[in-house]
């Protein structure tokens, strides 16, 4: 196994960090929605309650893609690996998936209005970031 030699700036570990604490709270999000008890899905509005009661097995499995792929591409990016651009597109792709569910084919926006917009845009914004940064750190010879 060959080492990089290069070693990577303060700015690489500082949006590593951030970027895997992001992703984590992604985690936690999943996990606090795939987990959710009858009574936590009582305390909701009646509108709120039908859309996680009809979100799509296939809009759940690309959430979980989404977040622990972006978690994974963080450690791997943290660890200096290549293998973190392809996660990060895998993840890329499950937030693609979800976001299309979420924004276009829910009722969404309908039940928590237009401010709600904001966090979607975030999440591409930022799992997009995550591809071409780790492609950068690629050509940078920082990760091996």
């Amino acid at each position: 196994m060959t080492e990089s030699k290069i070693k990577p700036t303060t700015s690489f570990w500082i949006i590593g960090i951030i970027a895997l604490i992001w992703n984590l709270m992604g985690v936690f999000a999943y996990l606090q929605e795939a987990y959710m008890t009858v009574e936590d899905l009582a305390a909701l509005p009646p509108d709120q309650q039908a859309l996680f009661e009809n979100v799509p097995a296939w809009v759940t499995g690309a959430f979980a893609f989404a977040v622990f792929g972006g978690a994974l591409g963080c450690i791997l990016l943290l660890l200096r690996k290549k293998l973190a651009n392809f996660v990060f597109i895998i993840s890329f792709i499950g937030i693609i998936a979800q976001m299309t569910y979420n924004l276009f084919m829910s009722k969404a926006l309908e039940v928590y209005g237009p401010g709600r917009m904001i966090m979607p845009i975030m999440v591409i914004v930022i799992g997009a970031f995550l591809i071409w940064y780790s492609k950068k750190m690629e050509s940078k010879g920082i990760l091996n």
